[in-house]
């Protein structure tokens, strides 16, 4: 068992949690958008960018204005390089940082490139010094960060009070304590699709191509703007999802992840 992307220990929502075989193709959901809601609280920074940390640095808020925010958020849109809050799951030395961060140790990761797809403001309570966003983000996104670089560049300090995972691609958070099975053809629904016979299905299962013919197009696309997907083709057999597909030269479709006995 593991996860799709974690969840901070303040945060809440959408959680992917991938079983057996799903455990060596959950990658793949890290090529499609991630939605938030957050809850910016203006005025402090924290070390780790949330309510559970240290205030490192304070500002004032007062003189903050809807158009401003408007402004210096619409600069964060697209491709840019953000430097990861200490307390991430980010890797320093072969350790996970936040287990460096909660030692004390002191350290900079560097900037990883990372894409805001879409950024919003939900609404505004300023004389409560609070702010409410959305967001679209690709792989390797922090929240916490943007509201960082955001009270920095405001000059009054920021970090997210609340924060909640709405989405992952085409899968909504169900709601606290609902869990929603997902298998067969409702997995990976951003990859094309070739339903495999019986006899196909065994050759895969074997590691030996089938023809490409009649290949379903995606049934869910990214938004536009958004960075294509990889492009493996799901091979579904009797309502499962049995392997996934490379194309090759020879116009075939290749096996390179056999999911024994499907999903």
């Amino acid at each position: 068992m593991c996860h799709g992307g974690t969840l901070d220990p303040f945060a809440c929502g959408l959680l992917i949690v991938a079983l057996g075989q799903a455990t060596r193709v959950v990658d793949l959901v890290h090529d499609v958008p991630k939605e938030y809601e957050a809850v910016v609280a203006w005025g402090t920074e924290t070390d780790n960018g949330d309510p559970l940390g240290r205030v490192v640095a304070t500002g004032d808020a007062a003189e903050l204005a809807a158009e401003r925010l408007d402004a210096v958020l619409a600069e964060r849109l697209g491709w840019h390089e953000q430097v990861p809050p200490a307390t991430s799951a980010k890797r320093v030395g072969g350790e996970r940082a936040y287990a460096r961060a909660h030692r004390g140790e002191v350290f900079e990761l560097p900037p990883v490139r990372v894409l805001l797809h879409e950024a919003r403001w939900l609404g505004h309570d300023l004389a409560a010094g609070r702010s409410r966003l959305f967001l679209r983000c690709g792989r390797g996104y922090y929240v916490r960060s943007l509201v960082r670089d955001l009270g920095r560049a405001l000059g009054c300090r920021a970090h997210v009070a609340e924060l909640h995972r709405g989405a992952i691609g085409p899968w909504h958070d169900p709601g606290e304590g609902a869990r929603v099975a997902v298998a067969g053809d409702a997995l990976f629904p951003w990859l094309p699709a070739r339903d495999l016979d019986a006899r196909e299905a065994r050759q895969v299962a074997q590691g030996q191509p089938v023809p490409a013919a009649e290949v379903r197009p995606p049934a869910w696309t990214v938004p536009p703007g958004f960075p294509p997907p990889q492009d493996p083709v799901r091979g579904l057999a009797a309502g499962r999802l049995v392997a996934l597909l490379r194309r090759t030269e020879a116009g075939r479709l290749a096996p390179f992840a056999n999911l024994r006995g499907g999903l």
